[in-house]
This record gives structure tokens, C-alpha cells and sequence, in this order.
């Protein structure tokens, strides 16, 4: 599974490496020795992957080093834990939620976030009346500080086009029935401005510490295609 997950985070750092070949790099994706014995047979994917990246270190459009401290980057330090963080000390400060609805920007670095794809960024406050969703119908401009990589069906054309046309129908496809009565929302993000959805604090968390709050919120909620579910009386993050 780590593999797997590898093989995707340097797939998208290869291609921002193409993308900029006059000046990005990559590392090679080194395997554990002790996993030999047990490791299956790559995928078709995973060999195409591998081909392309030895290909651009070969033509020196790529350095095998960065392209390692970019897919370190994602995987430690940007994701959805970050803006997990960023919507939990919100649930838990009412005064950083003032702030983060009214200065996103600054709300979000007092966290230690941002750079690039995280600038300009606006946060957008569900409730039991409104519904916040977010697409990016021209590409798939996304706060990469506190979101990560955008997940593949946020770039699809379907998710892009449907969500705007019938955004309750897409929400149903995630599983997710609203209220007649709650109306939705849908912001566009731009290269000028991307947005991230505060999710209603779901009940039964009153207790809960910030870590514990942290825990509960998803990416999709972030996003707004999902509700961060309820906790049962008596149970724990």
C-alpha cells in the first residue's frame, strides 16, 4: 500500500517536473532491501511511472534529489491533516474562528501553512441552513498547503461540469442528501482565489480535545462533497 501511494505522489511530481523541465528536478524512488521478498510484481502504471522518470533524469530535465524533497514535501508536510488542524482549532477557538472566516491567509500561517497554491485563500462556514461545495470548473486550481494533491475526481470534467449544473445530484453520488430547505453553494477556485469549507462541528464532540477534533475531519468534508459524521453518545475520535 505505501508503494502504491509512492508511485502516485511521484507521478504528479514527475509531471510538474515535465511541465517545467528548464529548471525542476527529481530523486530516484528508492525501495526497501528488506521488502524484496515480498514485493508483487509492479503494475502497468507503476513501470510507466518509473520509465518516464528515468528518462527525465537521463535528458537532465529532472534531479533525482528534488523530485525525492518534492514527494517528501506532500507526504509530510502538506495534506488534509493540515487543514484538518486549520478546521479544528476553529471548532475549538470561536476567536481563530473569527479570524479564519474574515483572514484566511493569516488565520492559516498563525498554523504555519501556505506557499505556493495557497494563496488568496477563502474559507467558506457551513450550517444547518447553508451548504458549502467547491469545484474549479476551469482546471483544478486547489489549496495544495492544507489540502494536498487534488484528488483524480476533483480534475474530472463530470465533477467539474455536474457541479455547477446539478450540484445536489453530485452530492448524492458522495452519498450525501440534503435538506430541501438547506441551500448549496458552490464556489469557483480560481488561480486568484481557492476556497476551503468549514464543516458544521458534527454533535457528541463536546468533550473532545483539539487533536481528538482534528481527527474526525476529512478532505472530502473540506471540500464540502461530504458532512464530517456525528459522534455516537460515549464514543471516542
Amino acid at each position: 500500500m505505501k508503494s502504491t501511494r509512492r508511485d502516485f505522489l511521484t507521478t504528479a511530481a514527475t509531471a510538474a517536473g515535465a511541465a517545467a523541465a528548464s529548471n525542476l528536478a527529481g530523486a530516484e524512488n528508492h525501495e526497501h532491501g528488506h521488502e524484496h521478498s515480498h514485493q508483487v510484481v509492479p503494475s502497468d502504471m507503476a513501470l510507466r511511472v518509473k520509465s518516464l522518470e528515468s528518462l527525465l533524469v537521463e535528458k537532465g530535465l529532472v534531479e533525482r534529489a528534488a523530485l525525492d524533497a518534492l514527494i517528501d514535501t506532500y507526504e509530510h508536510k502538506v495534506g488534509p491533516r493540515n487543514g484538518a488542524r486549520v478546521v479544528a482549532r476553529a471548532w475549538f477557538d470561536p476567536a481563530y474562528k473569527e479570524l479564519l472566516l474574515t483572514d484566511a491567509d493569516k488565520a492559516i500561517a498563525e498554523l504555519g501553512y501556505g506557499g505556493t497554491q495557497g494563496e488568496h485563500m477563502v474559507v467558506v462556514e457551513n450550517t444547518p441552513a447553508v451548504h458549502n461545495m467547491v469545484v474549479c470548473t476551469l482546471c483544478s486550481c486547489y489549496p495544495w498547503p492544507v489540502l494536498g494533491l487534488p484528488p483524480v475526481w476533483y480534475k474530472s470534467a463530470p465533477y467539474r461540469s455536474r457541479s455547477v449544473i446539478d450540484p445536489r445530484g453530485v452530492l448524492r453520488e458522495f452519498g450525501l442528501e440534503l435538506p430541501e430547505d438547506v441551500e448549496v453553494r458552490v464556489w469557483d477556485s480560481t488561480a486568484e482565489v481557492r476556497y476551503l469549507v468549514l464543516p458544521q462541528r458534527p454533535a457528541g464532540t463536546e468533550t473532545l480535545n483539539e487533536d481528538a477534533l482534528a481527527a474526525l475531519v476529512t478532505r472530502d468534508s473540506m471540500i464540502g462533497v461530504t458532512k464530517v459524521p456525528d459522534v455516537p453518545q460515549g464514543g471516542t475520535a
